[in-house]
C-alpha cells in the first residue's frame, strides 16, 4: 500500500509528512516545495512525488495555489532535485447537484494539459486528483486518475 497525504500540509508538519507519506497531494506554495526538498535531502530520501493543489473555487476554507500563481510553484518544483511533479489536485466547492462541479474539473484538466504540453511532467502523463464520494463519476468523466471516496467506503464522519 502507498500512503497519500491529501489534506493541507502545514510547514511545521513537513518533516513528519516526508517521513510518513509516499505521495503528497497538497503542495500549495513555492516555499513549501523548497522545504520538502530540503527535508528529503536531510533524511536521505531520493524522491518525493507531489501534486500541486490548485484552488479553483476560491473558498476561504480551502487552501491551494491560485491559478495565477501555478507557474511560480511549478518552477519552484522544477528547481527541487528530490521532488517529482506528478500532477494536480483540486477540491472544488460542494454543491447539492454534483453536476455543478464539472467546470472546476474541466479547468483542472485543461491546466494539466497545458503543463503536459510544456513538459512539466516529463515523459509521463500528469495525474488529476479530483472528485470525492458525491462527485467522483463526473471527475472520472473529466479525466480524474485519482479519486477520494472515503465516505463511500467508511461512511459519514462523526
Amino acid at each position: 500500500a502507498k500512503w497519500h497525504l491529501i489534506g493541507h500540509l502545514q510547514s511545521n508538519k513537513a518533516r513528519r509528512a516526508v517521513e510518513l507519506f509516499d505521495v503528497i497531494h497538497s503542495l500549495d506554495s513555492a516555499s513549501l516545495a523548497l522545504r520538502l526538498d530540503r527535508i528529503c535531502e536531510e533524511i536521505g530520501r531520493e524522491s518525493l512525488p507531489v501534486l500541486v493543489q490548485v484552488d479553483l473555487g476560491h473558498e476561504a476554507t480551502k487552501t491551494g495555489v491560485d491559478e495565477a500563481e501555478l507557474w511560480k510553484v511549478i518552477t519552484a518544483v522544477e528547481r527541487c532535485h528530490r521532488l517529482q511533479l506528478i500532477g494536480l489536485m483540486t477540491l472544488p466547492p460542494f454543491f447539492e447537484k454534483a453536476e455543478r462541479v464539472r467546470p472546476y474539473f474541466c479547468l483542472l484538466r485543461e491546466l494539466r494539459d497545458e503543463l503536459q504540453r510544456s513538459g512539466a511532467f516529463g515523459d509521463r502523463r500528469g495525474e488529476l486528483s479530483m472528485g470525492m464520494t458525491n462527485d467522483f463519476e463526473i471527475a472520472i468523466e473529466e479525466g480524474a486518475t485519482i479519486v477520494r471516496v472515503g465516505t463511500a467506503i467508511f461512511g459519514e464522519r462523526g
